[in-house]
């Protein structure tokens, strides 16, 4: 199958879809997209599923070119885009022509960008998914959980649409912004010292440079946890407290079990908000009702699920 040829992969270019679900009881984490809002746009933008499969990737750095006439959207960190040399807009759908050269240059704000293609890139599942998990070695092209790389061809269907379209602009975060993050607070938060649980969300934290696609490492003053003694099942979003107090939020490719008390869960559609955040980028959290975080997923999930 003819697709879009790679040229450049960027320092790490993911093929990503909804993730792998119904295996963490086996210990296979989801995986998936890193920054849902981004991704459920530029497949929608497109009249795709929203977890049709598309390529995450991480700062940069890309260039393709289209064996075949078909449609792509790019949405997410805010990255110089050129086709054939000439400025396209982010969040935009757009036509590619075969012969054409689509490059995404650093990005300037943000640290992922989503490409999408009409009908879905193409790829064995693993699982159930195709979304790539390197520590684990699942997913990808090859189904063996490798980022993309020179000369690989991401396979896609020839595709065509009347006219451009664009994602609103409301709707397009600044990623320069500082984030104000909300924390459904549970698990073991009630067990934390009052004083404790208010520091946590009375200061300034920082993204630690350590962070990855497994957990964001927070840096700030140490937030004391209390004592656990047992593992539990862990979840994207969960907030770990470790014992050097510094909080780890899990992220897309995180573990399955987990013995650091919990201090709560990040919001679900501020998961994406903090995976577009560079290293020392400062962060705030606020309290949230589970009730409210439930309706507005709800909304979200009522909008892009076609």
């Amino acid at each position: 199958m003819k697709g879009l040829r790679v040229l450049r992969p960027g320092p790490l270019s993911l093929l990503q879809d909804g993730g792998r679900q119904g295996w963490q009881h086996l210990g296979v984490s989801r995986s998936g997209v890193q920054d849902l809002h981004a991704a459920a746009w530029a497949n929608r933008l497109l009249d795709n599923p929203w977890a049709t499969p598309l390529l995450e990737v991480a700062l940069g750095d890309l260039e393709v070119q289209a064996e075949l006439d078909t449609w792509v959207a790019v949405c997410g960190a805010d990255a110089p885009l050129t086709l054939d040399g000439q400025p396209r807009p982010l969040w935009t759908r757009l036509p590619l022509r075969q012969g054409q050269r689509l490059r995404l240059g650093f990005a300037r704000s943000g640290q992922r960008v989503y490409l999408a293609v009409a009908q879905g890139f193409s790829a064995p599942p693993v699982l159930g998914s195709v979304s790539v998990q390197t520590r684990e070695s699942l997913g990808g092209l090859r189904g063996t959980g490798q980022a993309l790389q020179v000369g690989d061809c991401l396979p896609c269907r020839p595709a065509h649409f009347e006219q451009r379209a664009s994602v609103p602009w409301p709707y397009i975060p600044d990623y320069r912004c500082k984030p104000l993050l909300r924390v459904i607070t549970g698990g073991d938060a009630a067990s934390f010292a009052e004083d404790q649980l208010q520091g946590f969300f009375a200061q300034s934290w920082q993204l630690s440079p350590l962070s990855d696609r497994m957990g964001a490492r927070l840096i700030g003053e140490a937030v004391q946890p209390p004592a656990r003694q047992w593992s539990l099942g862990v979840g994207r979003g969960a907030i770990q407290v470790p014992p050097d107090g510094q909080p780890i939020i899990l992220q897309a490719d995180h573990q399955t079990m987990g013995g650091y008390p919990l201090l709560g869960w990040l919001h679900p559609l501020d998961q994406g908000r903090l995976a577009q955040c560079p290293a020392h980028h400062p962060l705030r959290f606020t309290p949230v009702s589970i009730g409210d975080a439930q309706a507005e997923l709800r909304a979200f999930y009522r909008f892009f699920r076609r």
